[in-house]
């Protein structure tokens, strides 16, 4: 396992690509019905790098924005991207036309749909032709998404504070430290899921991880050990998770990390789930969720555009 540790203050966006000066030209692309996204790219079309970003859990469009929520994280990724002459491909989320469309079904809904979306969205660009290198990144849920399409013939994988265990030991744990009363109701009702294909019996305060009509996905999310899927991976692979993370701890990078020795693993100090840069307390980190004028973390970038470029 190779560790980076970042140090927030001695560092800053590398000077290589902020030298360059890079003519990009954005293109809106339809990969499928559902799968409609953003590439920027040289204008001069000369053969690069180009990196598939892979958005989080929940209604997340290509900018790492919700309905409720605009952080621009993913937008600022792929700007800073192009900044360093690498191509980049990000995507709406199949939930955001379902919903435009009135169309979205949640008792039909699986986790096997988005990686189907992201394998389809790699072939796309493995027929093109059009590029160097093929990488993936997967920010949160994408993670794991992503980290299952790059099993299709991926040049590089890039797990952006991706969990290392199952959806249902992520819950539980995060249960034990925030709401331990409800751990072991959960507990209960995630192995009636497993055993039964159900569960019945769950505390209301767990109502919105095992009502009736999201319990088919959380199933279908629940038979993926990200640990065994990235260890199936043979193209290079970076890990990168902050440290003032709030919704996924960077154990659960390490534990990724520990299942895949040879890949690159990086802690951000002082970068939180949406990449942004938090001094303070949680409140501050909360804020950030919704400050889409708000960087990337300083030294974020560099190690993507290293990974992607070596």
């Amino acid at each position: 396992m190779k560790l980076i540790k970042v140090i927030i203050l001695s560092i800053i966006l590398t000077a290589q690509a902020l030298a360059q000066d890079v003519n990009f030209e954005s293109v809106d692309l339809k990969v499928t019905s559902l799968v409609e996204g953003t590439l920027l790219r040289p204008a001069d079309q000369s053969a690069v790098p180009l990196v598939i970003i892979i958005q989080g859990s929940g209604p997340t469009d290509r900018d790492g924005n919700q309905p409720m929520v605009m952080n621009n994280s993913l937008k600022y990724l792929a700007q800073g991207l192009s900044e360093a002459g690498i191509a980049s491909f990000r995507y709406d989320k199949r939930i955001m036309p379902m919903l435009r469309n009135r169309t979205l079904n949640e008792a039909t809904l699986s986790f096997n749909d988005f990686v189907d979306d992201a394998k389809a969205v790699l072939k796309y660009f493995q027929n093109s032709g059009a590029f160097s290198e093929i990488h993936i990144a997967g920010h949160s849920q994408g993670s794991l998404v992503g980290m299952l399409a790059a099993q299709e013939g991926a040049d590089g994988f890039i797990s952006l504070a991706g969990a290392g265990q199952s959806i249902d030991e992520v819950i539980i744990d995060q249960l034990e430290r925030q709401a331990p009363g409800l751990a072991e109701n959960a507990q209960q009702a995630f192995t009636d899921m497993r055993t039964e294909g159900k569960a019945e019996q769950f505390s209301p305060g767990l109502a919105s991880i095992f009502r009736k009509d999201i319990q088919p996905f959380m199933l279908s999310w629940m038979q993926y050990d990200p640990k065994v899927e990235i260890a199936k991976l043979s193209c290079p692979v970076l890990i990168v998770n902050g440290n003032k993370d709030l919704q996924v701890d960077v154990e659960e990078a390490q534990l990724l990390a520990q299942a895949k020795p040879d890949a690159q693993f990086a802690v951000v100090e002082n970068m939180n789930h949406v990449l942004k840069f938090i001094e303070g307390s949680d409140m501050e980190n909360a804020k950030s969720y919704n400050e889409p004028n708000k960087p990337l973390s300083p030294g974020f970038l560099d190690i993507v555009v290293d990974f992607v470029n070596q």
